[in-house]
């Protein structure tokens, strides 16, 4: 693609964008209705197989960079990934929420709280695997990447466990908070005569999956020449266009669950989401045979550092939830945003001097 011309080059990229935020919708709904066929229950949907089909782009980027040795395009669009569907957050609760309140105390609920410690934890064994030496390399496997999945197993049985039972007033839900389940707008949305039937949602399931690998694949090969031709690094690119144009399936499901008033399901998906992609770099190793985290740049570990204050924004925002509204967002949405924009702007100048 880097002898096509640079309009060519983003009318593709766009195009590909186009089929992932439309691919997405589809998963979204088709995940519902698998979701209630098959009695998998909100928690085990929203952190597996919803968490999974939102970032097919995220994981369609990531083979086809560590097929091709690009491994720094596949970290950083995981690590800015999670920094930019975290502030996905903020659109919601801009947009989709129209209520009095903010998002964070629509939603506020210890189930939410224990998915934060999960993303927090594994950026933390991502930061920590960085400064692992190259070497230590066993069965194509790294301790880093190992340990990522087990804290990310861990989390989900812990999520599922608070779902049912926690030694707190209300299975800690908030007071005055979303008055129906988590999950709810799935159950309405699946289970009518006129949704499709388990085959057929598996069907159009794998259909919308298959565009969105295809599409993701597009949009890392176009991406790529694009940040060449206009000068940008690829680890750039990768955590801010790239991460943008993967993160559409995360804003049109979330769009969609706030204005259903499924306020926890629209936090569930990005937290749970964000827990996941660091999943990938296990993947990531497997394919390439390389250790991927100690090869992470300056720019990688900054992008992971602020995922974790951006997530720790939010999680206090589900604890003390703030009451009032600026500029159409809850307080903590001002601050992931305002935080998000800072932090860009210090990426380039990491960038720049690494």
């Amino acid at each position: 693609m880097e002898s096509l011309p640079l309009v060519v080059l983003v009318l593709i990229f766009a195009a590909a964008a186009a089929v992932i935020w439309v691919a997405g919708i589809q998963l979204s709904r088709q995940t519902d209705v698998l979701d209630t066929r098959f009695h998998l229950g909100s928690a085990l949907g929203g952190l597996i197989l919803l968490a999974i089909a939102t970032n097919l782009p995220e994981i369609a980027i990531t083979f086809s960079a560590a097929a091709a040795g690009n491994v720094g395009v596949a970290v950083g669009n995981i690590l800015g990934g999670i920094a930019i569907q975290t502030v996905v957050l903020v659109v919601l609760d801009t947009f989709g929420n129209k209520g009095k309140k903010p998002l964070s105390y629509q939603a506020a609920s210890l189930s939410l709280v224990i998915e934060a410690v999960t993303v927090i934890g594994v950026l933390a064994v991502v930061i920590a695997g960085s400064q692992m030496p190259p070497g230590l390399v066993l069965f194509r496997l790294t301790p880093a990447t190992v340990l990522i999945v087990l804290i990310w197993v861990l989390g989900l049985f812990l999520v599922q466990r608070s779902q049912k039972s926690l030694p707190w007033h209300s299975q800690g839900h908030a007071p005055n908070s979303q008055a129906q389940p988590q999950g709810h707008s799935k159950t309405s949305k699946s289970g009518g005569d006129k949704q499709p039937g388990a085959r057929k949602a598996t069907l159009i399931f794998l259909l919308a999956a298959g565009a969105t690998l295809g599409a993701g694949v597009v949009l890392e090969r176009s991406g790529e020449a694009i940040a060449g031709d206009i000068g940008l690094s690829g680890v750039l690119f990768g955590a801010t266009f790239l991460a943008l144009a993967t993160s559409l399936p995360e804003i049109s499901t979330g769009l969609t669950s706030v204005k259903q008033g499924d306020y926890k399901l629209a936090f569930s998906d990005i937290f749970g989401g964000n827990a996941f992609l660091p999943v990938l770099f296990l993947a990531a190793v497997l394919i390439s045979g390389k250790p991927v985290l100690p090869q992470a740049h300056a720019t990688d570990i900054y992008l992971t550092a602020l995922a974790i204050l951006l997530t720790l924004v939010y999680m206090l925002g589900l604890i003390f939830r703030p009451t009032r509204k600026i500029i159409g967002m809850g307080v903590d949405s001002l601050v992931v945003l305002m935080l998000y924009l800072i932090g860009v702007a210090g990426l380039f100048a990491v960038a720049s001097t690494g």
